[in-house]
C-alpha cells in the first residue's frame, strides 16, 4: 500500500527544531506534515538542556505552564568543580526572561510536549516510523519527499520541504548539500551510573579532562569528554576511561568500575555547517545546517531559534505562494551569524575541555578569568542562556 499526502510544508525529522517549526506554522493556519523515522521519542543520550530563551518562546505560545508540569530540574547557574575548587561559569539570574534558569528535561518529554501541542491543530500529521530517503523534483524545484513507512511507500508533496533530520541527513545528501568544517578535537562518551539514595555529583567536574553529570532521578547520565579518535571500545580503552574518570572524580571510582564497553555510547563530535542551507523548494535547519559541539549544550537552542526564524519569515509566504530562493536565503542570512559566533567559541573551548593535567595544575586562563571577575559570569550566562541572536515569535 502507498500513502500520498499533500500539505503546505513537510518537515523531515521530529526533533526539537522540526516539531517547534511545525507548531509555529500550524499556529498560522497552515497544514504541516512531520516525518519521523523512529516509532517514538524514547531514546537515550539526547540533549536535555532547555535554555531560558527557549522557555521564553514556550511562554509566548502558551506552553510554558504545561512544560513545567513535566519532569524537570532547574539550574540558575552553571558551576564547575576543578580539582575540588567550585567555580561559577555562567549565571542566568540576571537574564531578561520570565524564567532565569537552565532547565533539564528528558528530550522525550519535551518532544511529547511539542507533539501534543501540534496535535491540537487539525492540519497536523505526524508520520512515525517513516524513513524519508529521496526528494521529488519538478522542473528543477523540490516539490516533496518520498520514503517508506509502516504501511509501505510514502509520498508527501508540499510547496516547502524543511530538513531537520540532523547531522547525518539522507535528505540533505539527496539535495547535494555538503557541510564544511574542521574535525573537532574531542569526542564524548555517554554512559549510565547507578544512583544510590542521597548520592549526588557536581554538574561539571574538570581537571584531567571533563565529566558532566545529569541526574535522572533513578540513575546518573554521564558525559565524559575525551580527545577525538581515541576510543575504539577495546579492553584497554575501557580501563583507561575508568582510571581517567576516577582521577577527575574520585567519588565515581567504585561506580565506574562496573561500566563495560557495551555500556558506552560514543558521540563523534563534529563542528561543521553548510555554506548554503537551501535549494529551490527546500531549507535545512538545526543540525542538518550546522552540527554543533556539546559544549554549552547550545545545539538545541540554536536549532529551535532556526525554527522560529523560519516560521516567522516563511509562514506568511506559504499562506500565499511557494517560497522562492530569495525567501530561503533570508532565513540563512538571519541565522548564519549566530552559528558562526557560537562555533568559533566552541572551538576555542575545546582545548580546556580535553586537556590532561596533573593534580594541582594551575587553572586554565578562561577559568581564572571567571574566578577573578565574577561579573563575567553574567555575560557567559547571557551567551549560553539566550544565544548570540535570540529569536522571538513576533
Amino acid at each position: 500500500m502507498s500513502i500520498h499526502i499533500d500539505t503546505d510544508c513537510v518537515i523531515v525529522g521530529g526533533g526539537p527544531a522540526g516539531l517547534m517549526l511545525a507548531v509555529l506554522l500550524l499556529r498560522q493556519g497552515l497544514e504541516v506534515t512531520v516525518a519521523e523515522k523512529h516509532a517514538d521519542f524514547l531514546r537515550d543520550f539526547r540533549g536535555d538542556t532547555i535554555h531560558p530563551s527557549t522557555q521564553e518562546l514556550l511562554a509566548e505560545i502558551g506552553l510554558l505552564d504545561e512544560f513545567l508540569t513535566r519532569p524537570h530540574a532547574d539550574m540558575p547557574r552553571v558551576s564547575l568543580s576543578w580539582q575540588g575548587t567550585e567555580l561559577t561559569l555562567a549565571d542566568f539570574t540576571g537574564l531578561p526572561t520570565r524564567r532565569k534558569v537552565m532547565t533539564f528535561m528528558p528530550q522525550w518529554d519535551f518532544l511529547d510536549l511539542l507533539a501534543d501541542a501540534a496535535q491540537r491543530h487539525p492540519g497536523f500529521r505526524l508520520l512515525r516510523s517513516t524513513r524519508i530517503d529521496a526528494l521529488v523534483r519538478e522542473h528543477g524545484r523540490v516539490v516533496g519527499v518520498t520514503g517508506t513507512g509502516l504501511d509501505g511507500d510514502v509520498t508527501v508533496r508540499a510547496p516547502l520541504v524543511v530538513d531537520a533530520s540532523g547531522r547525518d541527513s539522507d535528505v540533505r545528501a539527496a539535495a547535494g548539500l555538503m557541510p564544511v568544517g574542521k574535525a573537532a578535537a574531542m569526542d564524548v562518551l555517554w554512559f549510565r551510573l547507578t544512583k544510590h539514595a542521597g548520592e549526588a555529583y557536581p554538574f561539571i567536574e574538570a581537571g584531567d579532562g571533563m565529566i558532566i553529570t545529569i541526574d535522572r532521578d533513578d540513575f546518573f547520565q554521564i558525559a565524559h569528554v575525551i580527545p577525538a579518535g581515541t576510543w575504539t571500545g577495546s579492553d584497554d580503552d575501557i580501563n583507561r576511561m575508568r582510571r581517567r574518570v576516577a582521577r577527575i572524580s574520585p567519588r565515581m571510582t567504585d561506580a565506574v568500575a562496573s561500566v563495560t564497553a557495551d555500556d558506552v555510547h560514543l558521540l563523534r563530535v563534529r563542528v561543521e555547517r553548510l555554506r548554503r542551507w537551501y535549494i529551490d523548494g527546500m531549507l535545512c535547519i538545526g543540525d542538518s545546517a550546522h552540527a554543533m559541539s556539546p559544549a554549552g549544550g547550545v545545539g538545541i537552542n540554536l536549532a529551535i531559534q532556526d525554527a522560529v526564524a523560519a516560521a516567522r519569515m516563511l509562514g506568511p509566504v506559504l499562506r500565499v505562494r511557494a517560497p522562492e530562493i530569495t525567501d530561503l536565503r533570508r532565513v540563512q542570512r538571519r541565522r548564519t551569524w549566530p552559528v558562526r559566533v557560537t562555533q568559533f567559541m566552541q572551538r576555542r573551548l575545546q582545548g580546556p575541555l580535553i586537556a590532561s593535567r596533573e593534580a594541582g595544575a594551575r587553572l586554565p586562563l578562561p577559568l581564572r578569568m571567571v574566578r577573578d571577575h565574577p561579573r563575567l559570569t553574567r555575560l557567559t550566562g547571557r551567551f549560553v542562556g539566550l544565544g548570540a541572536r535570540p529569536e522571538s515569535i513576533d
